[in-house]
């Protein structure tokens, strides 16, 4: 078993194929467009790498590639949170021997770097893809949420990690009618003096774009593991969601002309890809298109409250109406997450509106000593 870094662009055409070859013929697993994989992981492609550097690693065995996985830090993350962490991820392999010989160049990349501490799966950050799946494995991950097989857990604990936080997702009907006392909490938001509520306005995305950007940094600053994403940044994951977005589920709130809160929902755009299967030409494209119009899946990817406003009754006004349009639609059902496995309210929301947590993704950690 050796572990070599990647050096090369053929090099890190073989990275971004590990995934492809692990799980062949898996059913579940959704094949990402290599050419979106070399932009995530390419600086000058990716804005992460404004701020953050990364290396990435093979493992491989009678030179047989046996697994793969990056290493990164971010100085926003340390400034902004105050410690030294790195992450790892990408992670893929096909043993344990593999696992514990990546996790170890993982672990020695981040002491050169004098991280204190070492967590993951994420790739690159909580605002990317992140967690290790470890319940929920019959299941299609919804877009941009990650799958793996079962050992996996095993093997990164008996690679010496901890778990560090759990995120949990919930399946959710399109409700038929709002239950009466969500209902009551939504008529008695609507009666707030200057509020309203649209949709986001297609025609003016850039301007719209910035009103997300306020709300966003603000409204997660104090949750676990967050680090703000930059102007760049956003712009950059709006640019890359635009193709699927829906612009009567992506929904604005405002008091007196001023966006305070916003509801983002996105089609499940996985239920196209995966007929794709990771190639779109010759026909790839075609299939793609064919299947984006014909989504009736869709995944709560964020709700964004402004400052004091988490009891005024805006965020479920805004999904009661999201359920009134959603319905409309003839979308019949969602996924919402990922959640703080500490967040009770919106797991509390979830069920309330008919949802079943689905899916529990663990974040793991290793302290690392001098």
């Amino acid at each position: 078993m050796e572990v070599v870094p990647v050096q090369s662009p053929a090099d890190l055409r073989r990275f971004i194929q590990v995934p492809y070859d692990r799980y062949r013929g898996n059913p579940y697993w959704v094949a990402p467009l290599p050419s979106d994989e070399l932009v995530r992981l390419t600086p000058g492609k990716n804005p992460y790498f404004e701020h953050a550097e990364a290396g990435y690693f093979l493992a491989r065995d009678g030179g047989k590639i046996v697994g793969r996985v990056s290493a990164s830090v971010d100085r926003n993350y340390d400034s902004f949170q105050g410690e030294k962490q790195a992450t790892f991820g990408f992670f893929e392999a096909t043993s344990p021997e593999a696992t514990a010989a990546l996790i170890a160049a993982a672990d020695s990349w981040a002491r050169s770097k004098g991280a204190e501490v070492l967590r993951g799966p994420m790739s690159f950050t909580t605002n990317d893809e992140c967690g290790l799946l470890i319940e929920g494995f019959d299941l299609r991950p919804v877009l941009l949420m990650p799958y793996n097989p079962p050992e996996y857990a095993v093997w990164l604990s008996g690679a010496g990690l901890a778990k560090a936080k759990d995120l949990y997702s919930f399946r959710c009907p399109v409700p038929q009618a709002l239950p009466p006392a969500y209902a009551r909490i939504a008529s008695r938001a609507r009666l707030q003096p200057g509020l309203t509520t649209r949709p986001i306005d297609m025609r003016r995305f850039d301007e719209e774009l910035e009103h997300v950007k306020v709300i966003y940094n603000s409204a997660w600053e104090k949750n676990w593991g967050f680090v703000p994403m930059t102007d760049h940044e956003i712009d950059h994951m709006a640019s890359q969601l635009k193709p699927v977005v829906k612009a009567e589920l992506i929904r604005f709130a405002e008091i007196d002309g001023k966006v305070v809160a916003f509801a983002l929902c996105v089609p499940d755009a996985n239920i196209a890809l995966q007929k794709v299967g990771g190639r779109l030409f010759p026909f790839g494209i075609f299939k793609l298109l064919w299947a984006l119009p014909r989504i009736r899946e869709f995944r709560v990817m964020a709700l964004g409250l402004g400052p004091g406003l988490r009891r005024k009754g805006i965020g479920p006004l805004l999904i009661a109406e999201m359920a009134g349009i959603t319905k409309r639609l003839g979308y019949t059902s969602c996924d919402i997450g990922w959640i703080l496995e500490e967040n009770e309210a919106v797991h509390d929301m979830s069920r309330v509106m008919g949802g079943v947590r689905s899916s529990v993704y663990r974040i793991y950690e290793r302290r690392l000593g001098p």
